[in-house]
């Protein structure tokens, strides 16, 4: 199916025809998107489109950072655009029709942040069967603040969640709205964690990360329910090494996920207060900084993966940071011109990002890819599927959703 005939409406016959051209897409693009700017000093492509490559690299980081969310929108060297419009068309989904939420109960969103209670809102608007539900089960429910927005007279709610803390402070939200609502304490990757589900639940889940997401329409599906809703999150929170196909498609494609891989959908920000990313260009830009001395102590000109640091770290002298990293990988350092070194790594740091604009193009036909797979498997399992999106980008770029109703 050639890009520019992408269908964005995502049910049926076009979940497959999508997944398919997505797998081409990404298979044929591997070399782009795979290799890793951060740990290699020269990517692949690059030989390839020297033009292209050197465009980039010499760019400001504010340049990188004012194309982050919008990469397919650079004017760069072919065959960037090219790149650029196969992967809007692939990924052009529908937002999923809105129905007008019931009024919510007076303070119902006390004690939640203002960007969560839109998402709540958002996806229960996208809800076509609110109406029809006897049972909500609200999945990694932490408080239960989705359930208890879902809830209408007559319908009642169970919250599934791990942290104790969660369960009692939902508990005590519900008791106070005096909501028929119960709060268990559920490892739901435990094997019991299936008794929690019947044919009568509408399970919902907003942003539950990876494995616990998966689960989730593993036991749906077996328990019977008849209809349910998923927005996925974080794919890269997975046990496994690899990522585990659902479908029949993913699982018949040559395309094989590494954790590293399934982290790609999840680099776009849009949140980060300047303080915030700050802090983040701070650490990154030192530790490009650490790895350009790093290959010089070991003679080799291979990445040395370091360890997650402390925050405080980033308020220690350039050099105390580079020494005491240095000796945490059993490195001695000696003198060097840091000065000279930390502007390296923010040099570096420059190159990286606008270097990432290109594996940017591919950040949501991989995250569409995912989360196919998924709708496939619950096709398989005899339901009907509609994939969309129930929020604009702005709000969250975690955007997209499943809603299933078994035929």
């Amino acid at each position: 199916m050639p890009a520019r005939d992408a269908d964005p409406r995502l049910t049926g016959a076009q979940l497959l025809a999508r997944f398919q051209a997505l797998d081409a897409f990404l298979i044929k693009h591997e070399g782009l998107w795979r290799p890793r700017p951060f740990t290699q000093r020269h990517l692949p492509w690059e030989s390839l489109h020297p033009e292209l490559a050197q465009w980039l690299r010499q760019r400001s980081l504010m340049d990188a950072e004012n194309s982050h969310n919008r990469p397919h929108e650079l004017q760069a060297p072919a065959p960037f655009a090219q790149w650029a419009a196969q992967s809007v068309a692939l990924s052009a989904v529908d937002k999923l029709p809105s129905v007008a939420l019931h009024p919510a109960p007076a303070r119902l969103n006390v004690d939640v942040p203002g960007r969560k209670w839109q998402q709540i809102e958002a996806f229960g608007a996208a809800l076509p069967f609110t109406d029809s539900t006897r049972h909500w089960l609200d999945w990694c429910a932490g408080k239960g603040h989705l359930g208890r927005r879902l809830l209408q007279p007559g319908q009642r709610l169970t919250c599934l969640e791990y942290d104790p803390a969660l369960v009692k402070a939902g508990r005590t939200l519900s008791e106070h709205h005096r909501l028929p609502a119960d709060h268990c304490q559920q490892d739901v990757m435990a094997d019991d964690a299936g008794q929690r589900l019947t044919s009568e639940h509408t399970p919902v889940a907003l942003h539950a990360c990876g494995d616990l997401h998966v689960r989730l329409l593993q036991l749906a599906s077996a328990a019977g329910c008849q209809q349910l809703a998923v927005a996925p999150c974080c794919y890269n929170r997975i046990s496994a090494k690899q990522y585990q196909p659902l479908s029949a498609a993913a699982s018949s494609s040559r395309l094989r996920l590494s954790v590293e891989d399934l982290g790609l959908p999840l680099s776009e920000t849009v949140t980060a207060g300047a303080r915030v990313r700050q802090q983040r260009d701070t650490s990154m830009a030192r530790r490009l900084g650490f790895d350009l001395l790093q290959r010089q102590l070991r003679q080799s000109d291979d990445y040395l993966p370091t360890p997650s640091l402390p925050s405080d770290w980033l308020n220690k002298p350039f050099a105390e940071y580079c020494r005491e990293l240095a000796a945490l990988k059993g490195l001695i350092t000696g003198e060097h011109d840091w000065a000279a070194l930390e502007q390296q790594g923010w040099q570096r740091l420059a190159q990286v990002r606008n270097l990432e604009l290109v594996r940017g193009l591919f950040r949501r036909p991989l995250e569409l890819w995912l989360v196919l797979d998924r709708a496939l498997f619950l096709e398989q399992n005899g339901y009907t599927v509609q994939v969309g999106r129930f929020c604009e980008t702005a709000l969250t770029p975690r955007n997209l959703m499943m809603v299933a109703k078994r035929d």
